[in-house]
């Protein structure tokens, strides 16, 4: 959900500005939840961070949560220039990035 709203959010601006006549869905529509969207990754990573990195099938969560913030850590950089709270979303996605393999090796102690 986190990973697909922004991107339908900027889809829909396109087309529905484009052809529907929608004057009111706008780039900042589909900024907010871009920069939003490293919030939800940070629950998820933080209400499932036993799971991922002591059992076997939480290497995929790690991997696909490591692998999205890296998307929206070059998404927000550019947002930045849209609005400086981007730079939270930014710092959040770092937080995540730097943080797993802390506690990859925290686990396997």
């Amino acid at each position: 959900m986190f990973t697909l709203l922004p991107i339908l959010c900027f889809a829909f601006t396109d087309l529905g500005s484009k052809y529907g006549g929608m004057d009111w869905l706008t780039q900042g529509y589909a900024a907010w939840p871009l920069m939003l969207a490293p919030v939800g990754f940070l629950i998820v990573f933080i209400m499932y961070r036993e799971l991922t990195f002591k059992s076997p099938r939480g290497t995929y969560l790690n991997q696909t949560i490591r692998t999205v913030c890296y998307l929206y850590l070059f998404l927000n950089a550019i947002a930045i220039a849209y609005s400086w709270l981007a730079v939270i979303s930014v710092l959040i996605c770092l937080s995540i990035l730097v943080s797993g393999p802390i506690l990859k090796k925290r686990a396997a102690a």
